[in-house]
């Protein structure tokens, strides 16, 4: 059975990545970090997989590059 990615929230992007809040969301709306997703009215998350590919390589991660995923 495939592992299941977890949604994470912004507590914990911030202790992963080492930046700020702000430099996150200049970062998304430059492009060169993931999109965070709504999970609710008043919340938002990062599906961790795209923020381990970000902390695995900012210089090369974009948003088209694609998973490959083994099932």
């Amino acid at each position: 059975m495939p592992e299941q990615d977890r949604i994470i929230r912004l507590k914990t992007v911030l202790a992963r990545t080492g930046l700020s809040r702000s430099t996150i969301y200049r970062k998304i709306a430059e492009g060169t970090f993931p999109a965070q997703l709504r999970i609710s009215t008043n919340g938002a998350g990062w599906h961790e997989s795209e923020i381990n590919r970000w902390v695995d390589d900012p210089i090369r991660w974009g948003p088209e590059a694609e998973v490959k995923r083994s099932d």
